[in-house]
Parts: structure tokens; sequence; C-alpha cells
């Protein structure tokens, strides 16, 4: 083995906390602070960019000549690369240390985007959300270690908190400002910013480098096999979740087709790994019934809170509000979520996680309740209680239970790449789960809710043709043929008909997800009483026994030195660099 993989011998409170970690040395205070400086840099930066395309999905469309499915493509892309990426990225971090690691991913990151400004096509914006899924998934990791380094040992708990907050900040942020970018440069004033964004972070990271970390060799041939039939399984299964919904599930042949072919190809790797001496992936790990509970309920959480991309701006659009007419409201999430984020970090409490988890979830059943009570007439103003509370309840309960997940890494480091994984894979797939879902379901209920008043609507009601009469009126001047008008009439009161199935399947989809964040909550809740029932007695403390009077000390011999340890020749033992000592 070279020397470059040679351990290094660290001080206690230095040696790094997981392998491919930096290390922990004493910082001055104002370099702590430029530790969380830069690290909120690196994290806002890792999701900025795709927060600024996923809320301009629509004003993308003209100035990339595509449809309202095409564009579709470009959040998915990213999901397509950044859900895969861990299973290398950690290895990568381990094998070639944490700098190489940086710069790479940052300087690809800036180079496509660089080249996207010159092309105009739909092709060429998803090579770049696809290579920025690769760079988001290394500057999440990134952002998080350089804000460990702000904190001392018993605050960096409180420091993974913030940060998985701060990584919430991005959707909020981009709702603020994305559209002034947009009547700059249409689509490039979105990409020059986020080049800048990236430029800017390139430069503050290779100013201010994370202290080293362990490197060993780390890779194997068969994690690229494993990696070949995970990656495109990933895709796949993330193409046919994004499309299913735009597309409809039994419109599109290719989407069945590309579920069915995911299955297998990740039922492949599952078969690769199951069956390696070293594994890239714990299935064993990973089947454990606590890891299990957390996946599900991670998964679970990712779906309410998909309430405020898809629920609320879904509705919020199709009433006829844009994005500048949600500033104010995303300004209100924005401080809601910053609340949580400094809430969850100063009432964290190691032995009791499972507490603000239940409370964080009734207040997000509390919040999607109250938006369950819609009508056309609701605007932003409506909204802000219920979408602080889904804000603040998210990032309230995020952090908890990443740090009862990350409790179980930390005892077995060997699990690491599994963690990555997991988790990248409950922040993404589940989002795109969430997305897909609601949007199934709000589609399903409005037919429903379609075909009641269309039932409703009779032209022998007094009152449906008084409304039929009052909706062609408004064409009086430009249809003297009474039977047009009555057309017309018919025709806005399907418009009108429909708009308001659309609110009632709306209204359906917040009561849904107030009623699974309630159940959640019980569940967690009633896990925890029957943890605490089925927990044995603690012992009895033994009787306290007598302390025996303490003989009086030796003379000691004048050819001894005065240290309290010594060697056989008076001398003392140099101390290690771990803190031990060893004879000089």
């Amino acid at each position: 083995m070279s020397d470059k993989y040679a351990p290094r011998e660290w001080h206690p409170d230095e040696r790094p906390t997981m392998p491919g970690g930096p290390s922990f040395p004493a910082h001055s205070t104002p370099r702590r602070i430029a530790f969380f400086l830069v690290g909120t840099l690196v994290t806002l930066t890792g999701g900025l960019g795709n927060a600024l395309v996923t809320v301009n999905l629509v004003n993308l469309q003209g100035t990339l000549g595509a449809f309202a499915a095409e564009t579709n493509w470009l959040p998915t892309a990213y999901v397509m690369t950044n859900v895969s990426m861990n299973l290398l990225l950690v290895k990568f971090r381990q094998q070639f240390g944490l700098r190489a690691f940086t710069e790479f991913f940052l300087v690809l990151y800036a180079l496509v985007t660089f080249a996207h400004l010159f092309v105009n096509d739909l092709g060429s914006a998803i090579a770049v959300r696809a290579a920025h899924g690769m760079v988001g998934a290394a500057l999440s990791t990134l952002g998080l270690y350089y804000t460990l380094q702000s904190f001392k040992k018993e605050w960096r708990p409180r420091g993974i908190i913030i940060s998985t907050g701060i990584s919430q900040l991005a959707q909020p942020i981009a709702y603020l400002f994305s559209t002034r970018l947009l009547e700059v440069a249409e689509w490039r004033g979105l990409y020059v910013f986020e080049l800048g964004l990236t430029l800017v972070t390139l430069g503050a990271v290779l100013w201010l480098k994370l202290p080293p970390g362990d490197r060993f060799k780390a890779f194997r041939p068969t994690d690229f096999v494993t990696f070949a039939l995970f990656a495109p399984g990933m895709a796949l299964l993330c193409a046919a979740l994004s499309f299913g919904r735009v597309l409809w599930w039994t419109q599109e042949p290719w989407v069945g087709v590309a579920l069915a072919v995911s299955i297998f190809l990740l039922l492949a790797a599952v078969a690769v790994e199951h069956n390696r001496k070293n594994p890239l992936l714990n299935l064993r790990w990973l089947t454990n019934g606590m890891i299990a509970r957390l996946f599900i309920a991670m998964v679970l959480v990712r779906v309410v809170l998909s309430e405020q991309s898809v629920g609320a701006v879904g509705f919020l659009r199709m009433v006829g509000l844009n994005n500048d007419q949600l500033q104010t409201l995303f300004l209100v999430v924005l401080g809601a979520t910053i609340l949580g984020i400094v809430m969850s970090a100063l009432t964290f409490n190691p032995p009791h996680l499972m507490a603000p988890q239940v409370v964080a979830l009734l207040i997000m059943a509390l919040g999607a309740w109250i938006d369950s009570h819609a009508t056309s007439q609701t605007r932003p103003e409506e909204m802000y209680v219920s979408q602080a509370l889904l804000a603040f309840g998210g990032v309230f309960f995020l952090g908890p239970l990443l740090l009862t997940l990350l409790g179980t890494v930390i005892t077995n480091p060997a699990n690491l790449i599994t963690f990555s994984v997991l988790f990248g894979l409950t922040q993404n797939l589940g989002g795109l789960l969430g997305s897909s879902l609601l949007g199934t379901w709000q589609v399903m209920r409005e037919k429903f809710h379609s075909s009641n008043l269309a039932d409703q609507l009779s032209s022998l009601d007094p009152l449906v043709a008084a409304r039929i009469q009052q909706g062609g009126a408004a064409y009086g001047r430009v249809l003297a043929d009474p039977s047009s008008r009555t057309r017309q009439g018919i025709s806005v009161l399907s418009q009108t008909a429909t708009r308001e199935a659309n609110i009632l399947a709306y209204n359906d989809v917040f009561l849904m997800i107030s009623i699974l964040a309630a159940l959640l909550a019980a569940w967690i809740f009633g896990r925890a009483l029957w943890l605490k029932y089925v927990a044995p007695p603690k012992p009895a403390a033994p009787p306290p026994t007598p302390t025996p009077t303490p003989a009086p000390p030796a003379e000691v011999p004048e050819t001894l030195t005065d240290s309290p340890i010594a060697d056989a020749q008076g001398e003392a033992p140099e101390p290690t660099v771990d803190g031990s000592v060893r004879p000089t």
C-alpha cells in the first residue's frame, strides 16, 4: 500500500467521524464563522439551480420551444443522476480525498453550465440538469462537512440539523427572484446566475479548504457492476414516476415498459450485492426492522411535504396566479423554514428524538387541514398560516429523524454508503413519488367531481338556465344569433364547473395529506409508547460499599522523577498524537 493511503494518527477530538470525511482540528471563532458561511453557500448552490428550473417550468416552455410534458424531463433528469451518485461518491471521497472530490465536481458543473449558454434546445438543457444532479449529490455532503467545521464537538448534531434545514431553503428562495432573472435574459438569465453561483462557490472552497481526512483504497471492480445495474434502474423508475402522471399511466406503453425494466435491473443489482463479500449496499442493515420503519417514515414525510409544491402551488396556478403573485407567500414560507431550523437546533434532545417528530407531523396535519377548505376565492393571503405551518413542521421533523438514522451509522461506519443511498432515495425519489401520487389522486378526484357536477347541471333548472343566459350575455355585442350566445353560455358554465371540480379535487388532496400526517404521527407516538412499555426495568443501584482507609504513601526513591508515570529509567514517557503515552 502506498504512503498516500497510510492511516494517519489523529488526536481523539480531531479524528474524522466517518470514513472519507474531514478531520476536526480546533478553529478560531472567525474561521468557524467562515466555515459556516461557505457551508451555507455550498448547500444552497447544490439545490438552488434545480429549484430555479423547477419553479419556472411553465415559463421555460416557450423559450426552449418544448411542450409541457417535455419540460418535465428537466427535473426528472436531475433526480435520475442525483439518486444514484451516492453509490460512488462516498468511495470517491475515501480514495481520492475531499479536495479532488470538491474541485472535480464543481469544475464539471461550471463547464457544463457555461457550454449550455451557447446552445438553445431542450436536449442540452436536460444534459445540464443531469450534470447538476451529480454535482448536487456531491455538494449536499460537502456543505454538511463545511457546516460541521463551524461547531464544537458537542454542537455537531445541531450542525447536522442546521445544514439539513438550509437545504430546504432553495425552493422558497427561487420563488422570490427567479422571475427577475427571466426578465433579464429569458432562460439564459437562470443559467448565467447558476454559473455565477457555481464560480463563487468554487472560489470559496479553494480559498477555505476542508481539513484533510484519511484516504484508503476503496473501489473494487464489482462496485461498477452494481452501479451499472442500479443507475439505469433508478433512472427508468424516475422516468416512469414522473411521466405516469403527466401522460397518464395507461395511455403510454413506454411508461409500463420502463417500470418493468427498472424493477428487473434493481433486482439484479440486489442479487449482485447479496452475493458479494464486501457489498456496496448492506442489505441486511436495510431490512432491519428499525431501518425499514425509518425509511417508510421518511418517504411518507416527503409525500406530505409535496403538498407545498404540488398542492398549494398547483391550486394557486389553477386559479390564475403566477410566480410574481406568489412571492409574498414564499417569503412567509422562507421565514417559517428559518424559524424551524432555529427551533429544531435549540430544542434538540438526544434521548427524546421521537417527540419533535410527532409534534412536527401534527403541525403539518393542521396546515394541510386548513388548506382543505379552499374555494375559488382563496388567494395566497389565506394560505400564509397553513404554508408556514407546513414549512416549519417539515424542517422540525427532518433533523431528528436524520439523527436517529445517522446514529446507527456512527456505530458501524461500514453502512455509510447504504445510509447515503437511503437518504438520497427518500429525499429525491420520495419527493418524486409524492408529486406523482398527489398528482394522480388530484386527476382522479377531478374526474369524480366533474361527473357529479355534470349530473346536477340541467337546463330545466332555473338557476342553471340563468347562469347560461348570463354567460351568453357577455358575448351579446359580438354574437347576434341567440343560439350562438346560448352555446357560449353553456361553454362558460362548463369551464366554471371544471374549475370547481379541480378546486374540490385539490381539497381532497389537502385532506388526504392531513390524514396521512396524522396517521404517521400516531404511528410514531404508538411506537414510542410500545418501546417504553417493553423496555427492561433499570437495575436497582447496588448499596454503597465502605471505602477502605488508604495506606500512607510509600517513600519515593530519589532516582525517580516527579512524574506520575515513569519508566524504569526514571524518564516520563512521550505522549503520542492521540493522547496516549509510549516509552521514549
